[in-house]
C-alpha cells in the first residue's frame, strides 16, 4: 500500500482473531487484531490471505534452499 493511500484506523477495518469477526476501527486490542484492511471484504479474509502468503514463502525459501518438492 502505498504511503498516500495509508488508512485511517479509526475508519478501517479488522479481523478480530478471538472472535472471528470483522470489526471497524481500533475496537479490540492490538494482539487480537489483523489488519488494517481497506473493506470489510478483505478483512474476513484475512485468514485466508495470510496462509496464501506463508504457502508463498514457504515455497520460496524451499526454492533459495534447493529443495523444490512439496
Amino acid at each position: 500500500m502505498a504511503k498516500k493511500d495509508k488508512l485511517d484506523p479509526g475508519q478501517a477495518y479488522y479481523y478480530n482473531l478471538a472472535t472471528g469477526r470483522v470489526e471497524r476501527g481500533l475496537v479490540s486490542d492490538w494482539i487480537e487484531r489483523m489488519g488494517p484492511y481497506a473493506t470489510e471484504a478483505e478483512a474476513a479474509n484475512a485468514l485466508q490471505r495470510a496462509q496464501a502468503r506463508n504457502e508463498e514463502w514457504e515455497r520460496q525459501d524451499r526454492e533459495w534452499d534447493g529443495d523444490d518438492e512439496d
